[in-house]
């Protein structure tokens, strides 16, 4: 093992790393591959990155078992110890072949030292082929294929003795004898041959003289002994295969014919036989060669200007021109299996040469498979990457050409292929998107920083994205929306067309995604087309999936509880038709139903005031007879809570006692009870709540306490300093007749007048204890007077307090009445107290 010797390190080969993941080749990167013998017992393949040779990108060891495969001239494949599956694409058929031997050269002396594995294999010899000998071969077959090592001698042999070439000619000579016997022994023998899964073998058999022999016998398949397959029919047609543009690499052309063959077999041939390992096999070598040939023409600058030049005006035939759009729908496909940046690359030299005017060209062709290909092409592009799209059709619309989403438009309301619709659509919004951002793009930047930097360069910014979007409003909104509006003044929606009820429904779907993504642009363009009107008269179609995108556009608007959209519904009383469903679809339990009923518990739960109100008001009777859910007898409720009078009790609770005097007031100025929104009381306003006096908790000229009702209270304001005017003062208010009390406001002015600010005459306030013996149902409508004192402190009294938590707000507004100056300079006072009646004396409190 030490005369193992890896190749010298100036013949270091370089070379691709690609991982198998979620049957998808991944590319780890680019660098340079080489052999190294670490010990007798061990070796390894290590490759270090082009771009970091201190990186390694693979450093695997190789073992005596694993499956190395060779495929093609640059192809190595295996799997991992740890069942995972690599290969490694080499740039030179010499470093291929030069890590293949080594790898060969170590596995081989691995197992001579292996003590447990010298269980040599016995060489396999088959007989010559013959019609008279086909049971003892296919006997020998599957007596090698059920071991490892005997899969492995007989693959060797049947190479190395050119034996499928030999079994060839026994098939036309079993059809002339009509043996069918011998025709199911071939059909078995040759699908023993591929379950090898050997790479040399499949590629073998897919050669040009061979293809053709190996599939005719495979037609006569003994699981179905009455039935005859027709690939060789198939398979020689050559009008299947069009030269659009001449290729001039043989070996790109023979990739595309191997390619061909390759997907037939595992796609019909063998679809209902493959096992995991063959299908891995298969899948490999149409990934690989599908690579090379996308690589080789999106690289050939002559071969693409040849394929575009098709398309302008010198070219007359309609034909080779849908061939060469077909052609391209097919480079589009195999590059969606290829890695990001071979993709852009691709993507970016087809669009160099004319891409979207052949997507123009298309879209508009009167073939519906050109028109099928053309949308292929373009959901291609924009799964790729959507600002790149947006940032040429920008272009087009700062050159006042006609931009690629008008001729979207058109054809989501022409065409009558659904599919081709449904792809429109998405199309429309994924473009319109934006918040679409290119993950390909991003991703591209991690392995081709250059290509990257290129691309980003020519993508839209986001005042550009905003513009497009404007632009899309101002232009083409319309015409897009135009069927909605066609809907007005039509009377019935019964006889809507297989195309109208799937253009109305994407049409649906498109405003829903532009509420979601273009929050005031649709909502005033909605507002102002009256869409939301248009959408509700699909609800009368009998079509039931279009009642149900219709039911997602207003399940859409109440979800963003907007106003603006909410009293668009309440004006034109859109709820009409939802209420019509629920009551013809009650009480079954199907999605229409559960898709009504959901959209009311969604008002219930999230307690939308405005649309609450309406629903009640509007359909109180026809919302109470719906009882087999209780979703709208809550309704009800919810709404009855929003207009519940205030009980007597609470009015009584409104009041603040004696004895809870100061901790409420501390509480409502730290925000405990009115809340946090509320200030701070500053120092001066807290002393001026704080001060007291003893006269004032009884009323003036007695010794009786004020009360009201059941509940001793004291005066809002007190003020310890007040001298004899005022007590002058206070005994003229009470004097004044009750007339002249009902509201009289005065006001002071700086040379200590007063004058009336305003007046009204009225009888005297009913005492409250009377107001509720006779009138028990209004107890929370009491009246409300205001008397002023004349004199320089100015006093203002309430008779009664009309809701609960009025005393609270007065005191709150307390400070700010206070805060002015008279004329002479000294801090006007307001007092404002309120009267309150005992059961004895009449009298009124300061």
């Amino acid at each position: 093992m030490a005369n193992v010797a890896p190749p010298p390190a100036s013949e270091r080969k370089r070379v691709k790393v690609y991982e198998l993941k979620n049957n998808d080749w991944f590319d780890r990167g680019t660098g340079f591959c080489k052999g190294v013998v670490t010990s007798p017992e061990e070796a390894r393949i290590v490759v270090l990155s082009e771009d970091d040779q201190t990186r390694h990108l693979l450093e695997t060891r190789i073992h005596k078992d694993d499956g190395y495969q060779k495929q093609q001239d640059t192809l190595i494949v295996w799997t991992e110890q740890s069942g995972t599956d690599m290969a490694l694409s080499f740039q030179e058929p010499e470093g291929c072949a030069s890590i293949w031997d080594f790898v060969n050269e170590v596995q081989s002396r691995l197992q001579a030292l292996a003590q447990d594995d010298i269980d040599a294999v016995s060489p396999i010899l088959l007989p010559a082929p013959d019609l008279g000998n086909l049971h003892e071969i296919e006997n020998h077959m599957r007596a090698a294929n059920a071991t490892p090592g005997g899969r492995e001698a007989l693959a060797k042999f049947i190479l190395a003795q050119d034996y499928i070439p030999k079994l060839i000619p026994l098939v036309d000579m079993a059809e002339d004898l009509e043996s069918v016997s011998d025709l199911h022994r071939l059909c078995s023998i040759m699908k023993l041959l591929i379950l090898l899964n050997d790479s040399a073998i499949i590629e073998y058999v897919v050669r040009d003289d061979v293809v053709l022999g190996v599939v005719g016998a495979l037609e006569y398949d003994p699981d179905f002994p009455l039935h005859k397959a027709n690939h060789r029919q198939y398979l020689a047609d050559e009008s299947k295969f069009k030269e659009v543009v001449r290729i001039e690499d043989e070996g790109i052309k023979m990739k595309i014919h191997y390619t061909y063959r390759l997907q037939y077999l595992k796609d019909v041939v063998l679809a209902r036989i493959l096992d995991d390992p063959t299908f891995g096999v298969l899948n490999s070598l149409i990934f690989f060669h599908q690579v090379d040939i996308v690589q080789h023409l999106q690289a050939n600058g002559p071969f693409l200007k040849d394929l575009f030049a098709i398309f302008g005006h010198k070219e007359q035939s309609l034909l080779r021109k849908k061939d060469a759009v077909l052609f391209i729908q097919q480079c589009c496909a195999i590059a969606k299996s290829l890695q990001v940046n071979g993709r852009a690359q691709l993507y970016q030299n087809f669009i160099n040469h004319g891409l979207l005017e052949v997507i123009q060209f298309a879209l508009k062709h009167p073939d519906a498979s050109v028109r099928v290909a053309g949308t292929d092409i373009l959901v291609s592009l924009i799964d790729h990457d959507a600002l790149m799209v947006r940032g040429y059709i920008f272009r087009a619309i700062q050159e006042k050409s006609k931009p690629l989403t008008d001729t979207l438009i058109e054809l989501l309301l022409i065409e009558v292929d659904l599919g081709v619709k449904a792809q429109m659509a998405d199309a429309i919004k994924i473009l319109l998107d934006p918040n679409a951002n290119s993950a390909s793009i991003e991703a591209l930047g991690r392995t081709n920083s250059d290509l990257h930097a290129k691309m980003r360069g020519s993508l839209p910014s986001m005042s550009q994205t905003d513009s497009f979007i404007q632009n899309f409003y101002d232009e083409s909104a319309r015409k897009l929306f135009q069927p909605l509006k066609d809907l007005e003044g039509r009377q019935s929606m019964d006889n809507f067309s297989m195309q109208e009820v799937s253009l109305y429904a994407h049409l649906v779907e498109v405003l829903c995604f532009f509420i979601r993504q273009h929050s005031y642009r649709s909502k005033y363009f909605i507002l102002s087309e009256g869409l939301a009107v248009r959408v509700a008269q699909l609800l009368g179609c009998p079509e039931k999936h279009l009642k149900l995108t219709a039911l997602k556009y207003f399940r859409t608007v109440l979800g963003f509880q907007d106003e603006t959209h909410n009293r668009q519904i309440i004006q034109h009383e859109l709820f009409e038709p939802i209420l019509k469903i629920l009551f013809d679809t009650m009480p079954r339990d199907n999605l229409l139903n559960s898709a009504c009923l959901e959209m009311f518990e969604f008002i219930r739960r999230e307690n939308a005031k405005l649309m609450v109100e309406h629903l009640v008001e509007t359909y109180r009777e026809k919302l109470q007879a719906i009882t087999y859910v209780d979703t709208f007898q809550n309704l009800i409720l919810k709404y009855d809570q929003l207009h519940e009078h205030v009980t007597t009790q609470e009015l009584d609770q409104s009041f603040t006692s004696v004895d809870s005097e100061t901790p409420a007031r501390h509480a409502a100025a730290n925000g405990g009870k009115w809340g946090p929104g509320l200030k701070e009381l500053d120092a001066d306003e807290e002393a001026w709540f704080n001060t007291s006096d003893d006269e004032d908790e009884h009323m003036p000229g007695t010794g009786k306490p004020v009360m009201n009702g059941a509940s001793p209270v004291q005066p809002l304001v007190n003020y310890p300093d007040d001298d004899a005017d005022d007590d002058d003062m206070d005994i003229l208010a009470a004097e004044i007749p009750s007339s002249a009390r009902k509201t009289s406001v005065t006001t002071q002015s700086s040379d200590g007048s007063t004058s009336p600010k305003s007046t009204s005459a009225g009888s005297p306030p009913e005492r409250i204890s009377e107001k509720r013996r006779r009138e028990e149902d209004e107890e929370d409508e009491l009246l409300a007077s205001i008397s002023t004192s004349v004199g320089p402190k100015r006093r203002a009294s309430t008779s009664s307090i009309a809701s609960t938590g009025s005393l609270r707000n007065l005191r709150r507004k307390a400070p700010s009445i206070t805060s002015g100056k008279d004329g002479g300079g000294a801090p006007k006072k307001i007092s404002i107290s309120i009267p309150l009646k005992s059961s004895g004396e009449g009298g009124e409190g300061e």
